[in-house]
């Protein structure tokens, strides 16, 4: 039996693109309570199935596939620019394909705006008609309106027209950094993308005796399996030490580690991998908010994704990427060294290096080091800093690390940074070393 809060989500889903929602309307359909549909609502916000806007109220939308995770609502860029929607409201769960900024002629403008785009535009009525009539959104800038027959003209053909009160060229950016942060979040591989799925998974339940976990085991010679309930939550999880020595005839649920580790679907790979290795385990069920088992992850898979991750180019980049990317190495024969320019990006308020750079510095020099004795992945553990001196904006950053231990497990690594001779910082990191496999 699905909870209220399972209801209202499938409720939602079930309502037509476009729809608007309100938290009355949910707790009157389904008699919940409104602080129960509100909540659900919320929920339903995460996972990318509604948007709500000020001034205008919460609309179903279209769940984005990773494929198409770059490309924005309409509902979307009313949020990113902080606008006021004038008219079109029903077409807000739009997907707009690219943006046009209209600081042309209007017959050389009209050549660049296309069905599905968005046309950016100051308080030129005749440009609003205009793009309207080519299947366009209109966004207009500078905070101004536009005439009534506009906005009639909006309503009946469901293409919203927008009021923001940033200029063209800010409006732009905006949009653009979030796309830009779109496909880094693209980029990121989550359990989702890599779990083997509930129904292709061999799973225990909860009335279940042991005898199972043998027929399991002599079927898929694997040790460890999730257990359920007839929900499908997962309740325990059971490996070949949990049955050591136990009765046959002995109910799963009395052999069971309760309340398992788990992780959700949009927990990152790479959080899976620390986890996993962090807690000493092989197998992480993976499940959604309500506790129901979507899939499980096995260590191997976890380890190859990473390897994968690493080998893939990137499209959108990180600060991380950008600093990594300026850290070149010092080749002189010498212990491992490497070479950093501090740009004004990269500092604080002060003109100096933030500490969030110096962090990276530390843990990608150590990083390198480490993996000229040992190959494979990198989680630190533990990371001190123990002596910090400012540098200024422009300078170049000498990094040296040296190795103080590695074993199979960890490695121990002090850091040195220098600045024209002088010592600028000094730092000690523990690491996990996660083996390759082939």
């Amino acid at each position: 039996m699905a909870t209220k809060h399972e209801q209202i989500i499938e409720y939602i889903e079930s309502l037509e693109i476009g729809s608007k929602i309100s938290v009355r309307q949910i707790a009157k359909a389904l008699s919940v309570s409104e602080g129960t549909a509100y909540r659900a609502i919320k929920e339903a916000e995460n996972q990318g199935v509604v948007s709500t806007i000020e001034r205008v109220g919460t609309i179903r939308i279209e769940r984005k596939l990773k494929e198409n995770i770059e490309k924005l609502t309409f509902a979307e860029v009313v949020n990113i620019v902080d606008g006021q929607v004038l008219g079109g409201r029903e077409g807000l769960h739009k997907t707009l394909n690219k943006f046009v900024i209209g600081a042309m002629k209007l017959d050389a403008m009209m050549r660049y705006v296309d069905p599905g785009s968005l046309l950016i535009v100051g308080n030129r009525e005749n440009a609003h008609e205009l793009g309207l009539n080519s299947g366009a959104a209109v966004l207009i800038t500078g905070g101004f309106d536009t005439t009534d027959e506009v906005k009639r003209l909006a309503d009946s053909l469901k293409l919203p027209v927008i009021s923001s009160s940033y200029d063209s060229f800010t409006v732009a950016t905006m949009i653009n950094r979030a796309i830009y942060d779109q496909l880094i979040k693209k980029e990121i591989v989550l359990a989702s993308d890599i779990l083997i799925p509930a129904e292709k998974t061999h799973l225990l339940t909860t009335s279940d005796n042991v005898e199972k976990w043998y027929e399991l085991n002599q079927k898929t010679q694997h040790s460890r399996y999730p257990v359920i309930d007839n929900q499908m939550k997962v309740v325990g999880i059971v490996t070949s030490k949990d049955i050591i020595g136990m009765e046959r005839s002995l109910m799963i649920d009395k052999v069971m580690t309760r309340s398992p580790i788990t992780v959700t679907h949009k927990t990152s790979v790479a959080s899976c991998a620390h986890i996993m290795i962090w807690e000493g385990i092989e197998l992480l069920p993976v499940v959604n908010n309500a506790q129901k088992l979507l899939g499980i992850l096995t260590r191997q898979d976890v380890l190859k994704s990473m390897q994968m991750i690493q080998k893939q180019p990137q499209v959108g980049e990180t600060f991380d990427d950008l600093i990594t990317a300026s850290i070149t190495e010092v080749k002189d024969g010498q212990a491992p060294r490497y070479k950093f320019g501090v740009t004004p990006q990269m500092t604080n308020y002060l003109g100096t290096v933030s500490y969030g750079v110096m962090t990276t510095l530390v843990i990608e020099g150590a990083s390198r080091a480490l993996r000229k004795i040992k190959k494979g992945d990198i989680v630190v553990e533990n990371l001190t800093f123990y002596f910090i001196k400012p540098v200024q904006m422009e300078s170049t950053i000498e990094i040296v690390p040296r190795v103080l231990e590695v074993s199979r497990k960890f490695g121990k690594v002090d850091v040195e940074l220098y600045h024209e001779g002088a010592v600028v910082g000094k730092a000690l990191l523990l690491a996990q070393l996660i083996g390759h496999r082939s």
